[in-house]
């Protein structure tokens, strides 16, 4: 079924007007530098759209805005600077917006470097979901979270992209929080569609799709599950259609084309990573969109479909009830049957799709109403009226100490009597609070970052990064 792109009657915001309270005579009279850092930019992904729209938001309102990344993709490297160029470069007086994912080297170096900070949290999925899958992200994820607590003390402000990031700064004990909402920029949704994705698909069989990394807690397999019964018990003329990239992932795609011998189950595509011209076809050809994630910090894929008028059957879990305001509809079954028999009802009934793709209408309208615009520059402006900050000490082992903390907690987690058995090491700081002559701080409060945290830095500043070509530099 196709389309007209650009068919919601909410337009984008990525066009937004700026903030009507700031004049054109206030934007010439600021001054000031707000940067951004990450560790990638990426082409086409949720947080690469959003990291460009600040930046616009920002130079439109005066400010000298860079882009600092460890690696960019190559269509966008002439819009970002190597990180290494902040150390001598930042300024106390200036506003860095942090945008952290996995610690990286961009992370630290701008943790050691002047300059106030706000970060912004994206989430980080649970390392659990990639056991057995890929152990060295399971390692990240682990110590990401971790390192998420050391910049409790180094930020002036801690920014989730959704309530339920809000929600988990505030209980890892960051004091001051707030919601940046994600940039709803729809532009590149808006180009002509890729003419060869409407001729191999859009042949009158129902379009199931989903649009995610093939990554665990994305639960591909229950889509694949529900979309077996779909085929089998109500729709024999039906595909589905898996859109994004499996790269590092091969195991997991693996076990998905297992599982799917295993049922049976004809006709389910993985497309890779498109362009913007194929995800625009894609969108455009779908009958619906099925989504039994188990783990999302927004989760910008509904929000497409909302855009395209695609009708969107999603998992409530995490933030995706948030996420969807409303529109469209939620489950909360693991039963493959239930699934099935919910997108048979949705795609068999005319009346019900209408009703479902008004929904999504409203909560769209609803976001696009925000002022994007006026909320970050507040939150600039709140970062901007407090005292400058000088680069912190930070001990030469600040960071190694995460390694050793990671350790510990294997230990502690799976050979208990060899972690009991080691003696107290006030020195070390990464024991549990809990245990005698221990010197950390007092753990987090969620119970999967029960190891403590590292001890605050000692006064000792580490050399900055060798300074060495990379791709992403402009200088």
């Amino acid at each position: 079924m196709v389309r007209a792109a650009g068919a919601s009657p909410a337009a984008g915001a990525g066009n937004a007007p700026q903030d009507p309270r700031r004049t054109r005579t206030e934007r010439r009279r600021m001054s000031g530098r707000v940067h951004q850092v990450l560790a990638t930019l990426g082409y086409g992904d949720a947080i690469g759209h959003e990291v460009l729209g600040i930046q616009r938001v920002l130079q439109g309102a005066g400010y000298e805005s860079e882009i600092f990344v460890e690696t960019a993709d190559r269509r966008l490297e002439r819009l970002t600077t190597d990180y290494r160029e902040m150390v001598g470069a930042l300024a106390p007086d200036d506003v860095v917006i942090h945008h952290f994912s996995i610690g990286s080297r961009a992370s630290r170096t701008a943790y050691a470097l002047p300059g106030r900070m706000a970060l912004v949290y994206h989430n980080i999925t649970p390392p659990e979901y990639f056991v057995g899958i890929h152990k060295d992200l399971v390692k990240l994820c682990f110590r990401g979270r971790r390192e998420l607590t050391a910049y409790i003390a180094r930020c002036e402000l801690a920014l989730g992209d959704s309530e339920y990031n809000r929600d988990e700064l505030a209980d890892l004990g960051f004091t001051s929080t707030g919601v940046l909402p994600v940039v709803p920029d729809f532009s590149h949704l808006d180009l002509p569609p890729n003419t060869m994705i409407s001729a191999a698909f859009d042949d009158g069989w129902t379009n199931v799709m989903f649009v995610g990394r093939i990554i665990p807690n994305k639960k591909f397999d229950d889509v694949i599950r529900a979309f077996h019964v779909y085929h089998t018990r109500h729709n024999p003329r039906s595909r589905l259609l898996l859109v994004g990239s499996y790269s590092g992932f091969e195991r997991y795609l693996a076990m998905l084309y297992g599982l799917i011998a295993r049922l049976g189950t004809p006709d389910v595509h993985f497309l890779g990573h498109v362009s913007n011209e194929e995800l625009t076809a894609f969108y455009d050809i779908a009958d619906l969109f099925l989504c039994a994630s188990e783990h999302e910090g927004f989760c910008v894929p509904l929000i497409e479909s909302f855009y395209k008028r695609v009708p969107v059957l999603a998992y409530a879990a995490t933030a995706v009830p948030a996420t969807m305001d409303g529109g469209g509809v939620l489950y909360s079954t693991k039963y493959p049957f239930e699934v099935a028999r919910l997108m048979a009802a949705i795609l068999d009934d005319q009346v019900l799709e209408d009703s479902i793709i008004a929904s999504q209408d409203t909560a769209l309208a609803r976001m696009q109403r925000r002022d994007f615009p006026g909320t970050l520059l507040r939150f600039v402006d709140q970062v901007r009226a407090l005292a400058p900050r000088p680069a912190p000490q930070v001990a030469w082992d600040f960071w190694s100490q995460f390694d050793q903390a990671e350790r510990l907690e294997e230990l502690r987690q799976f050979r208990p009597a060899v972690y009991k058995a080691l003696p107290p090491d006030p020195g070390r700081g990464t024991r549990d609070a809990g245990r005698a002559g221990s010197t950390a701080p007092i753990p987090a409060t969620r119970a999967r970052d029960a190891a403590s945290r590292p001890p605050d830095p000692a006064p000792r500043t580490p050399d900055p990064a060798p300074r060495t070509p990379h791709p992403a530099s402009r200088r």
